[in-house]
């Protein structure tokens, strides 16, 4: 069996994907193949991952399907994988410089999950932002680190043994926003065990020219589902009571503190925000009075007071206004 199986799904992203597949190159290595999912691409991306394929036939693959969005190619390269591990990659971001001989390496079969770190730049190549993948050290389970719940919950940024998915039935969602926030807690649930491998390992390239929409703000109302997922997942499982602290500020941090702020900053009357808010006061009624909530910087405790209040102009506000200092530090 293969080591690592690297999924790259692939939309319209002709500028970018020649350095997303030469990141991943790894030409002495016989352990890892890479497959390359073109979700209906219109433009030459398809192309270029043919290309690519036919001159590394030993270690790219690329299917073509019609288009099915993000989680549908996802779930279809891992169809195909035969890699004892899978690494999810996008395919306008890369694999640090010999980041994936690195990651080869660290594939010992001791652990399920492997956390690794992301660094965020800009299309100019300028390091915006390094975000850890887990704030811990070392090996753990969830029991004894149930905080894993407030990394970030992307897929990309860890290795995950296959059969976290195959044996358990787990795919992403098609065509529904915070797929990885769907996906990824379940996950946790089927692991064994997680090590954190501290390597800046992912390069993701924060794109210009994104513009807020009234119709993304509408999206955000996919976050409920996503939660959704999640608790049901736990609930099943018969761990809900002991993960309910951690799932609740979970839960917060990414439907009011992520999803409220980004509607708001579009449009402060949408009744998204109402929708939102009191979606998550029904989950959880006492999240005040939770101790990861008590232990949140003022900022996110002020944020979280005005989303209360339904004072989403002051959101806004205070919201722009820490965009700008961002700005003006990066």
């Amino acid at each position: 069996m293969l080591k690592l199986s690297v999924i790259i799904p692939i939309y319209n992203v002709q500028e970018y994907l020649p350095a997303c597949l030469d990141s991943v190159l790894e030409p002495k290595a016989e352990d890892y193949e890479i497959i390359a999912v073109d979700d209906g691409s219109t433009d030459r991306s398809g192309a270029i991952a043919d290309e690519f394929a036919a001159a590394h036939p030993n270690q790219i693959r690329v299917i073509h399907t019609p288009n099915g969005g993000l989680g549908h190619a996802r779930n279809t390269g891992l169809e195909a994988a035969e890699g004892k591990y899978l690494l999810f990659l996008d395919s306008d971001d890369t694999l640090a410089r010999g980041a994936l001989r690195e990651i080869l390496d660290s594939l010992d079969d001791s652990f399920d999950v492997g956390l690794f770190d992301f660094i965020t730049v800009n299309e100019s190549g300028r390091q915006l932002e390094y975000t850890s993948g887990c704030e811990r050290q070392g090996r753990f389970t969830l029991e004894e680190y149930p905080q894993l719940l407030f990394a970030p919950p992307n897929a990309v940024n860890k290795l995950w043994r296959r059969r976290l998915f195959t044996e358990n039935g787990i795919r992403f969602p098609d065509r529904q926003w915070f797929e990885d926030l769907a996906t990824v807690p379940r996950l946790y649930l089927q692991a064994e065990s997680f090590a954190v491998l501290g390597k800046p390992w992912y390069v993701y390239l924060q794109r210009s020219g994104s513009i807020m929409t009234s119709d993304k703000a509408l999206r955000n109302r996919e976050i409920i589902t996503a939660v959704d997922t999640v608790l049901e997942a736990y609930r099943a499982a018969g761990l809900y009571e002991r993960y309910e602290a951690e799932l609740c500020r979970m839960a917060l941090y990414h439907q009011l503190l992520t999803s409220c702020d980004r509607v708001a900053l579009i449009d402060p009357k949408s009744p998204v925000l109402i929708e939102l808010s009191e979606d998550f006061e029904r989950k959880f009624p006492h999240w005040r009075e939770n101790r990861y909530v008590q232990q949140m910087s003022k900022k996110h405790r002020l944020l979280l007071a005005l989303i209360a209040r339904r004072r989403f102009r002051e959101v806004k506000t205070l919201m722009e206004a820490n965009n700008r200092l961002r700005r003006k530090n990066h």
